[in-house]
């Protein structure tokens, strides 16, 4: 890495340090086209720390039998990075074609999405996010409310990019865990996870009831801290500690109302809780969030999903 490409990304650290230190992220928005039955063109959003770039559509190669929603490959600064038509899996229509293609890095994987157009950059704070559970939206986690409390708000959906790939390529989401894999945590605890998205909770679920650990899943950081205190308050009338109940917390970073970064510190500044390991679980991989990570005060940060990887992270902890 070049002097400078190294100093532009301690910048990148520190400006994102700084941004979850505030509980604040910023979110790409684009359009798909028109939606289904309408001439409305919906704003979507994605977390900025995840596109790598954007560029205007480059040359696509399609590629045999590949699946409906993949439009083929593209040659991208000498790598071949699978191209997928996001208007095609979200089921809009769009009229002024595919202009714009986002290079994204997720859970070890690089991919590109072909979209319409693309608007700005908005800086939000966590609690403008709301969870798009039960409303109706398969590959949406969250709403994001881009002018906050504001009556006629603008309303942005975020997508789940878990759930995506998955749909995409669902080979490569199997969760499997090795014999050595099995955890034995202290009796009567429980594991405390938080993730926004439906298919990544399916898979920390299968992980964790393979090694044999029990434990409560929970939706966001919000939820996961209401919990938390909930057991604290319980375990206390008993003549308990929260660690009788709690042996670890397994969280996700970015989630609506209260994201991961908060949840860490939330609990590593409460007394009440010291003690009890926390592991960071993201797809936002690479070195920028593991310094990030360090600065938060948790205990321990694993790439999704890899469920070995996941066991042997929380053996290492628990054993710590």
């Amino acid at each position: 890495m070049s002097t400078s490409s190294h100093k532009s990304t301690m910048r990148d650290i520190d400006e994102r340090t700084n941004l979850a230190g505030n509980s604040m992220f910023e979110l790409l928005l684009f359009r798909l086209g028109e939606a289904p039955g309408t001439d409305k063109r919906e704003l979507f959003g994605i977390n900025v720390f995840k596109v790598r770039e954007i560029l205007v559509m480059p040359e696509v190669t399609a590629m045999v039998n590949s699946p409906p929603s993949v439009m083929g490959v593209a040659n991208i600064r000498g790598q071949m990075i699978t191209v997928i038509n996001l208007p095609q899996l979200v089921g809009t229509n769009p009229t002024k074609g595919l202009g714009i293609l986002l290079v994204t890095e997720f859970a070890r994987t690089t991919q590109a999405f072909a979209v319409e157009e693309v608007n700005e950059i908005v800086r939000l704070e966590w609690k403008q996010v709301l969870s798009a559970e039960g409303r109706g939206g398969g590959l949406v986690t969250s709403i994001a409310r881009l002018d906050g409390d504001a009556e006629n708000t603008r309303l942005a959906q975020v997508l789940d990019v878990e759930q995506i790939l998955r749909d995409v390529f669902p080979e490569a989401h199997q969760v499997e865990v090795s014999s050595e894999s099995k955890l034995h945590i202290p009796p009567g605890t429980v594991v405390l996870a938080a993730d926004d998205s439906a298919v990544a909770r399916m898979m920390i679920e299968q992980g964790l009831k393979s090694m044999g650990v029990p434990f409560i899943m929970t939706k966001s950081g919000q939820e996961a801290w209401d919990r938390l205190k909930a057991m604290a308050s319980e375990a206390e009338s008993r003549g308990q500690t929260i660690k009788d109940k709690v042996a670890l917390v397994l969280t996700d970073l970015e989630m609506p109302e209260m994201d991961g970064f908060t949840l860490t510190r939330n609990i590593k500044q409460d007394p009440r809780y010291s003690g009890i390991p926390v592991v960071i679980h993201s797809s936002l991989t690479g070195t920028t969030n593991e310094e990030h990570v360090k600065k938060v005060g948790a205990d321990a940060y694993v790439a999704k999903f890899v469920a070995d990887e996941l066991a042997q992270t929380i053996r290492k902890v628990l054993t710590h």
